[in-house]
């Protein structure tokens, strides 16, 4: 399972070139929603290819409206990409009127692909042909994500283009000592989860595209090829080829 973005609220996530997806819990707000948005754009363009979408909201708590404004004024800009590059859609809701909104997204404007409603991932996996046993994945995915620290979270939305630490702080609206300290109290450093924004790029490139490990290595700031193989190994478990080879 490969996260292409995440921020409070939402993750976006690849779990093959055939099946990417929106993993939601929370109430997220409008601006989450717009950061979305952008990196939901990805979908809709080389290397990507026209692919089933999972949309699990299971985890909601609430709808804000301006959240609900920016996610249909995304379906209404790109709804012709859309309907070319996903197959269909399942939408698997949460219980109660929370799921009767989640529900009633795509009765507000035109469907630009087939939607089904469910209440289980994975039945909502064998209707976009998929293995059901990603579902374990994505429940595994929400601890991950949803249960990191609020400062994690946040950094990993602006980390994307690798900036310098006084960047990234800058981006977040505080200072270096403050990102630094709050990293500390998180367990983790900034040099930590640029390694992992590193990592989970190049899975994503292993994935989708034929490049050269070198060349993949270079594209997410790694020093050499060995540098990536070995930060590779240490966080996923095995060597960028081994990943290749073991995804098909």
């Amino acid at each position: 399972m490969d996260v292409a973005a995440a921020g409070t609220g939402w993750a976006h996530f690849c779990a093959k070139p055939s099946l990417w997806g929106v993993l939601f819990w929370g109430r997220p707000g409008r601006d989450e929603m717009v950061r979305l948005t952008r990196s939901l754009v990805a979908e809709l363009v080389a290397p990507a290819v026209p692919h089933g979408s999972l949309v699990d909201a299971r985890h909601l708590d609430g709808v804000d409206p301006g959240a609900f404004e920016a996610l249909t004024g995304y379906v209404w800009k790109h709804r012709e990409a859309l309907s070319r590059q996903v197959l269909k859609l399942a939408l698997v809701r949460p219980a109660g009127m929370v799921g009767a909104v989640v529900a009633g997204f795509f009765e507000v404007m035109p469907k630009p692909y087939p939607v089904k409603l469910f209440e289980s991932s994975r039945d909502a996996l064998v209707w976009l042909e998929h293995d059901p046993a990603i579902a374990s994945e994505l429940d595994a995915l929400y601890a991950e994500t949803a249960e990191a620290p609020a400062i994690v979270t946040a950094l990993r939305a602006v980390v994307d283009d690798y900036p310098t630490i006084g960047e990234a702080a800058s981006r977040l609206g505080m200072s270096q000592r403050t990102l630094q300290r709050r990293l500390r109290r998180a367990q983790t450093s900034y040099q930590e989860q640029m390694n992992e924004a590193r990592v989970r790029a190049g899975r994503g490139l292993l994935l989708e595209t034929d490049l050269p490990i070198t060349t993949i290595a270079l594209e997410v700031g790694c020093s050499s090829p060995q540098h990536f193989s070995s930060l590779f190994r240490r966080l996923v478990g095995k060597t960028p080829s081994e990943f290749r080879t073991d995804r098909g």
